[in-house]
């Protein structure tokens, strides 16, 4: 037997299994996508709390259509940015701008993702957690992301893109979108990404300006106008806490207690960023609103009637 025909049948090394598993979740942005699953799976839960409708095998189909379409837009923002990423020190060693995956190839992934995510939220769901899927792909690809090269207000699209998924797990529970319930979930994501967003946009303004994106942060060198974007938002999170169990059907008035806390927490810490303008502060308001997310859906969830 020649050595080559040896050689072939040899398995591929652990080093290059484990570079590769590695590069594919750093192409897929793993951990955002399970945050993106993750408010899609509370979507559902409250949507089926007071119907009683719960299915385990409705709540998989989710969760599947779900991470593909998530995996499939984060392929996809990755080649769209791909130069810009190069530039960046924290992304430059992606798979794409560190040209270990060819672009075809991530283009390929980047279709069959997102074609088969939506494909299965239509077919094992309903149209509707489809169409919230669909929705979500086109403004974050379409809209947020080429507007990030030419205006700061891409963050506020992208809040909105980032608010939508929840809606998919309310849809498969659902049938109309034109509810309290659907506003809670998506007023929820969309105020909370605007503190969560001015914190990181602060912490890498050096970064983003080196990839040409148009951030609130951009030339704010002492924090001022970033932190009072963050307080500004940090004050609609607290009324929408307080407010929304006392003055909508949807949740117990005690829920106002817990929610109205969680909330005040962040604009406390909004305010001490605004306050001292350190790097530090915009870091301890950027960690509390990955707590404050998951604390505030438990809340929420036990206060729902």
């Amino acid at each position: 037997m020649a050595l080559n025909e040896t050689d072939s049948k040899q398995p591929p090394p652990a080093g290059l299994l484990k570079a590769i598993q590695s590069d594919l979740l750093a192409l897929t942005k793993a951990r955002l996508s399970v945050l993106v699953v993750l408010t899609a799976v509370f979507g559902y839960f409250v949507a089926t709390k007071t119907s009683g409708t719960f299915s385990g095998a409705i709540l998989w189909h989710i969760l599947i259509g779900t991470i593909l379409a998530a995996f499939g837009a984060s392929v996809f923002n990755q080649l769209m940015e791909v130069d810009a990423d190069k530039l960046m020190t924290r992304t430059s060693d992606r798979p794409l701008p560190s040209n270990r995956m060819p672009k075809p190839l991530a283009f390929i992934l980047g279709w069959l993702l997102s074609a088969f995510g939506l494909i299965h939220l239509g077919v094992m769901v309903n149209v509707m957690a489809a169409a919230m899927g669909a929705a979500t792909l086109i403004t974050y690809l379409f809209i947020y992301t080429p507007m990030k090269k030419v205006s700061s207000f891409n963050t506020i699209v992208g809040a909105v893109s980032g608010a939508l998924p929840p809606l998919i797990g309310w849809a498969g529970g659902e049938k109309s979108l034109l509810s309290f319930g659907a506003l809670f979930l998506f007023l929820l994501l969309f105020l909370w990404q605007m503190p969560h967003f001015a914190a990181i946009n602060w912490m890498y303004r050096e970064e983003y300006a080196k990839g040409g994106f148009k951030m609130w942060s951009n030339d704010d060198v002492s924090g001022e106008k970033t932190a009072r974007i963050a307080v500004f938002f940090s004050i609609l999170v607290v009324l929408f806490g307080v407010l929304f169990p006392l003055l909508t059907p949807v949740m117990a008035g005690w829920g106002t207690v817990p929610c109205g806390l969680l909330s005040l927490v962040m604009l406390l810490l909004a305010l001490k960023f605004r306050r001292s303008g350190t790097r530090d502060d915009a870091r301890r308001l950027f960690f509390y609103t990955l707590l404050y997310l998951p604390l505030m859906m438990i809340a929420a969830y036990l206060a729902w009637l």
